[in-house]
């Protein structure tokens, strides 16, 4: 069958677009064959910094006939009716209709249409013309007179059709004066002449005779190869960097691995610093003494030239580069160092944070605040807790962070750690940032897991206090990042803390902040808390505004909490539920589960909710869990129609022993009384596998009351005090869970 080879090929598209628009290119045109009726077998797509390219095998000559029967009105139907069934089907007239017969709907009109196939050739010459123009660049120009935009000025277009056993075919069609053909260039400087292709397999062969690797993946590959040859033959391990090396794949089409050096004085900057120097100026890697992590004076550069004094040229360009950029970085270095970190904290009021919530300094006063709060429940040193809340963003003011702002929070840890701080404040002021994905490391000690739950939950209460929440797919300031990190740091530490007193003192904090200027009208500014507060607002305001900036200041218990802190609390726990039922989703657990937990009240300690959770999972994993669950339902069940009846709450309160009868209810009666007795002991001791434990225990007793005996009997107090029974049996469930929100 034959194959469809596209190529457009342009000035140099940017190295960060290339993947993203390899794909959107594959799709668009093989969802565009499929809707023309060719299928394929299979489609590739390549890009290098001056094409992209489209291998599609296994395409059809031409699409399929297509006959279709479309049924019309009755014979003898209204005229009007005849127009429209004939302009639908495309038929001149009733005569080129068919009349079918039906004993129960009388005679009424067929059209048969029938669609010849289209040649590929054709459908292609219609789909490529209408890619090019809609393609979606997240940049693009225009130039010169046309009105074609593409990410850099379009040169070319390469589009062939056909066998491995025939010439192909030239597709032939026109986009904004380009003419399809089959002729493309090779690299611009080693091979810059028009090169005549036919089919794919002859397109990447003529490309790699022209100095032209087309593949990404295997240029990053060379390129690796390459780097970490030339490293160990100096004696030296490349220090690996897979972003860099797909980035540096994008900017060549011909790699060539070269190696410079600069001074050894420089190794006394932070190997980081090097590192991030070298990448971001000169997108090269570094290389560090075989078998230690100490670094090398001397980096790795790929060039897009095979130069004919082997290099040696390009190498004493980036060298003077580099040798500059290090220069600049040893000076910000040693600038940075001179002024102590506390000095800086200051200049925090000078840098707007958010413009409802005030600048990077204010938000240190509520982080430190925090931080003090949590110390207690952390282990941390208070001392240490508050130094590191109080410096963490100091180095957002350095020379050095100004310059390379991914190093915030390193280059704090470096500057605390010449300046004398102790080791658990600036690892803290490091540490504090994560986890900043899923594959991040938590803060382990207790000074940084301090710090960085406050900088957390501080977001978080923030962006809720001015109602800047996620929503959707759009979360800008990464609070669905910051409310997992919490979870994450909490859990992995085991700490043992009342997330929504936590939050509730995070939010009181950026309340005030949003609020301390009496004199702005209050809907205006914060919308959340005029439609959680209603009319209650006026009278609350002032008493609100005394009473928590003194709690907080001086961290005094709380007071009652204000209608609006309520609501915004409830909506940012339901928030961290959500979370936590992703992250536990990704351990395996069911996240019904966590809704069966988190129904119940005061369930705020994360550690124990997902204690909870895992043992009521191992619980209904067993056949008395399972079971047990069943016979929950069936007693709810009852309950839920009997109370429809006698009304909601009919059956509360203990079943009378003297109206027990049967065997089989007093069996149930007495192992609740045994169950609930132990559940509770369980609970208070924090043992849930004890808890879930007991209850499984009921499986018999329970199957047994259901098999034996008749709740509804014709007795009314024996009937109550039988529904009162399986009242028990819900209200021994809640001493774990509300098993009312497990599904399955």
């Amino acid at each position: 069958m034959p194959d469809l080879l596209l190529e457009l090929f342009s000035e140099e598209i940017p190295a960060r677009m290339q993947a993203r628009a390899a794909e959107d290119l594959k799709k668009l045109v093989t969802d565009g064959l499929v809707a023309g009726g060719l299928h394929y077998d299979g489609a590739r797509a390549f890009a290098t910094p001056r094409r992209l390219a489209l291998a599609v095998s296994g395409l059809p000559a031409k699409s399929p006939d297509i006959s279709d029967e479309r049924k019309g009105p009755r014979v003898g139907a209204p005229e009007k009716a005849l127009e429209g069934f004939l302009k639908a089907a495309g038929l001149a007239s009733i005569d080129e209709a068919t009349i079918v017969s039906d004993d129960k709907k009388g005679d009424y009109y067929v059209a048969i249409i029938n669609k010849p196939g289209r040649a590929a050739t054709g459908i292609v010459a219609e789909l490529v013309p209408d890619v090019v123009r809609r393609f979606p660049w997240p940049k693009s120009m225009r130039w010169g007179a046309g009105q074609l935009r593409w990410v850099r000025p379009l040169q070319s277009i390469l589009c062939t059709f056909g066998t491995d056993t025939e010439e192909p075919e030239v597709v032939a069609f026109e986009v904004e004066g380009l003419m399809s053909g089959n002729t493309t260039r090779g690299h611009r400087f080693l091979s810059p002449g028009e090169i005549t292709v036919k089919r794919f397999d002859d397109y990447v062969t003529k490309l790699e005779a022209a100095r032209v690797v087309l593949d990404p993946e295997r240029r990053r590959d060379i390129i690796l190869n390459d780097a970490r040859d030339l490293a160990f033959a100096q004696g030296l391990d490349l220090v690996e960097d897979m972003g860099l090396a797909d980035e540096v794949a994008g900017l060549v089409e011909w790699p060539v691995v070269l190696m410079g050096g600069f001074e050894e004085a420089f190794l006394e900057l932070p190997p980081e610093v090097i590192r991030t120097t070298i990448r971001a100026n000169q997108k090269c890697f570094v290389t560090r003494k075989h078998g230690t992590d100490k670094l090398a004076a001397r980096f790795l550069l790929v060039s897009n030239m095979a130069a004919k004094d082997d290099g040696k040229e390009i190498v004493a360009g980036n060298e003077r580069v580099v040798r500059a950029r290090l220069s600049d970085a040893r000076f910000f270095w040693e600038t940075d160092l001179k002024t102590p970190l506390a000095d800086r904290v200051a200049r925090l009021d000078g840098i707007v944070f958010h413009e409802k919530l005030g600048s990077q300094g204010e938000r240190v006063g509520r982080i430190e605040r925090l931080a003090l709060d949590l110390s207690a429940k952390t282990g941390a040193s208070r001392v240490d807790a508050g130094r590191a809340a109080r410096l963490a963003k100091a180095d957002l003011v350095t020379e050095m962070v100004g310059e390379f702002p991914e190093l915030q929070g390193l280059m704090g840890r470096y500057y605390a750690t010449a300046q004398g701080e102790t080791p658990a404040v600036a690892a803290a002021i490091e540490a504090h940032y994560k986890p900043q994905g899923p594959s991040d490391a938590v803060p382990a000690e207790p000074v940084a897991i301090t710090v960085a739950l406050a900088d957390k939950l501080d977001l978080l209460a923030g962006f809720w206090a001015i109602d800047e929440k996620p929503t959707g797919s759009k979360d800008p300031y990464a609070l669905r990042r910051a409310a997992l990190g919490v979870i994450r740091i909490v859990l992995a530490n085991k700490v043992r803390l009342d997330l929504r007193d936590a939050a509730l003192v995070a939010l009181r904090q950026n309340l005030l902040a949003v609020l301390r200027e009496k004199g702005e009208d209050l809907v205006e500014r914060v919308p959340s808390i005029a439609g959680l507060a209603g009319d209650r607002l006026a009278a609350d305001f002032a008493e609100y505004l005394a009473r928590a900036e003194a709690a907080i200041l001086d961290r005094a218990a709380h007071f009652p909490e204000m209608p609006w802190e309520t609501g915004l609390l409830d909506d940012l726990m339901a928030f961290f539920a959500d979370r936590l039922k992703v992250q536990l989703r990704e351990e395996g657990a069911r996240h019904d589960l966590v809704d069966a937990v988190f129904a119940l009240a005061d369930q705020n300690d994360l550690v124990l909710v997902t204690a909870r959770v895992a043992a009521l999972g191992r619980m209904l994993d067993s056949e008395d869990g399972a079971n047990l669950l069943a016979g929950y339902r069936r007693a709810a069940n009852i309950l839920k129609a009997e109370e429809k009846k006698d009304g909601e709450g009919a059956f509360a309160g203990e079943p009378s022993s003297a109206l027990l009868k049967e065997p089989a209810e007093i069996a149930l009666a007495e192992a609740l009384a045994l169950a609930r007795r132990a559940v509770r002991a369980a609970v208070e001791v924090e043992d849930f596998e004890a808890a879930t434990a007991a209850l499984a225990r009921l499986r018999g007793p329970v199957d047994d009351f259901f098999d034996k005996v008749l709740v509804n009997a014709e007795d009314r107090e024996v009937r109550f005090n039988r529904l009162k029974l399986l009242a028990a049996i819900r209200e021994a469930t809640l001493a774990v869970a509300d098993f009312s929100k497990i599904g399955g």
